[in-house]
């Protein structure tokens, strides 16, 4: 079957569109990666200004902890506080990964959490359910990010998997700025685990 001439304009419309939050003014881009899931990019401001270098902050999604608010770790509160100081910035975008749990999805997430209920901690629950302990890939958020125009950045993260992964695709990250928020009683177990056994940068 033709499609028909509003059809064929409509698949030329770029996913690239504004977006206002509660923080302040982002534009918002979408992805679909190789891997078939559907990623985005928030950001604002010149991205390849010369005289700027952009904060950027790589998020893997985590529905517990974005949407509902859970206490069992601090992404949530991450996801605000890199909002809120790219805006004060100014320049800079967030990487939105669709990598629940670590990357091994939602249903084995929530079975891990149900082992570490029993007093299991975050990794030796993954590898009780015979999964590994961070499935991650950002190997495609370098090209999510030299789509909106960032080849040297700042980044803001404790993992320094991440920041071995972005060189090694060509993004040049200046300088790495640790980012501490949500820190309570519920998650320090979880915290202390990722710094002591996952060689985050992360003192709780």
């Amino acid at each position: 079957m033709l499609e028909t001439k509003n059809e064929s304009s409509l698949n030329t419309i770029e996913a690239d569109s504004k977006l206002p939050t509660k923080y302040g003014n982002f534009r918002i881009r979408a992805f679909t990666g190789p891997d078939g899931k559907e990623h985005s990019v928030l950001y604002t401001g010149n991205l390849s200004d010369p005289n700027k270098i952009p904060i950027v902050r790589i998020h893997s999604e985590c529905l517990t902890g974005d949407a509902f608010g859970s206490l069992k770790c601090d992404c949530g509160p991450q996801l605000e506080s890199a909002m809120i100081k790219i805006q004060e910035e100014g320049c800079g975008a967030i990487v939105y990964l669709r990598q629940e749990g670590r990357g091994i999805g939602l249903y084995s997430k929530i079975q891990a959490y149900a082992l570490q209920d029993q007093g299991h901690d975050t990794l030796d629950a993954n590898l009780l359910l015979d999964l590994p302990a961070d499935d991650r890939n950002y190997d495609f958020a370098s090209t999510m990010m030299e789509s909106v125009g960032l080849k040297k950045i700042r980044l803001l993260t404790n993992n320094p998997l991440k920041l071995q992964a972005l060189e090694s695709n060509g993004i040049k990250v200046v300088e790495r700025q640790s980012i501490v928020a949500g820190v309570n009683e519920q998650n320090k177990f979880y915290l202390s685990t990722k710094a002591k056994r996952m060689g985050h940068h992360l003192e709780v």
